[in-house]
């Protein structure tokens, strides 16, 4: 009784929120989304760091002032689009940031940048931000792969859901691979799909501020609003490893065959081109051709 007047009362209060969100979603230029954990926090806090430079905001922003650059996606007054009102008055893009499933009132028509990491490393950081970070989950890494909320058929149901959403829609896929790679190169796609110029000395600023080792530094002494957890425990930490194929320190090959399994049943064509650009592939089973 008392779980169920809970949900419902939550159920109310995002139901109110989105309605107030769709009355200001005008003033959102372009969207940043992907599925939690996979480098969002890296690519924000880079573009934050730019724009505050070339468009000249007076900020330099840090993990704390990030969203003051590129809010979330949400009415919340410390890291939502209330948090970003003082860009307004300058000609700078409003991109705000996401990891909502699809919803048409929200997203539809509004260019997207669209971040995908290979599953496999988005399924173990989840474990531990699950686990160490939010402690939603109490159960080992393989129980996880399995878990309806968290596992790795939601990570692929998010992404089939979303590229569906956007075709016929202005968007630009990017994965966290190609950023680690080619931070520059990567870097430069996306403002320019933004249309945004490119500076170079902001861009070179932004790249070596946004590195991984820094932001660790600034997270563990500085922490990130609206987050609560042991910031002496690197494996909860938002800014946790970072490393390409990582995944291999914690998955062995049974676990590998079922997270292939699992997504290669569930997994739409589209989602399956887009996580080529991740370097994750799985060949479609003759059962699912």
């Amino acid at each position: 009784m008392i779980a169920g007047l809970k949900a419902g009362l939550a159920n109310f209060r995002r139901a109110q929120h989105d309605r107030q969100l769709k009355q200001v979603r005008g003033s959102v230029d372009a969207l940043l989304v992907s599925y939690p954990k996979s480098g969002r926090t890296w690519l924000r806090y880079l573009l934050s760091i730019y724009f505050a430079q070339v468009f000249d905001l007076g900020l330099a922003p840090d993990l704390r002032t990030t969203f003051q650059v590129v809010p979330n996606y949400d009415l919340d007054a410390t890291r939502g689009l209330p948090a970003a009102e003082g860009i307004v008055q300058h000609d700078c893009q409003l991109v705000a940031a996401s990891h909502r499933d699809w919803d048409p009132d929200l997203f539809a028509g509004k260019p997207t940048i669209f971040l995908i990491r290979d599953p496999r490393d988005v399924l173990v950081s989840s474990y531990f931000h699950q686990t160490r970070h939010k402690h939603r989950f109490d159960g080992e890494l393989p129980d996880f792969i399995d878990d309806a909320d968290y596992g790795v058929g939601s990570i692929g149901a998010f992404h089939n859901r979303w590229l569906d959403g956007l075709r016929g829609q202005r968007h630009i896929v990017i994965s966290y691979e190609e950023l680690s790679a080619d931070t520059d190169s990567t870097v430069r796609r996306v403002l320019g799909f933004l249309d945004v110029p490119i500076d170079e000395p902001a861009l070179e600023h932004a790249i070596r501020q946004a590195r991984f080792d820094k932001m660790r530094k600034k997270e563990k002494s500085e922490g990130i609003p609206g987050h609560s957890y042991d910031r002496s425990d690197a494996d909860a930490s938002r800014v946790r490893r970072g490393k390409v194929s990582g995944y291999l320190d914690y998955l062995g090959p049974r676990e590998l065959e079922r997270i292939d399994a699992i997504l290669d049943r569930v997994l739409s064509d589209p989602a399956r081109r887009a996580y080529a650009t991740s370097g994750y592939r799985i060949a479609r089973s003759s059962a699912a051709a």
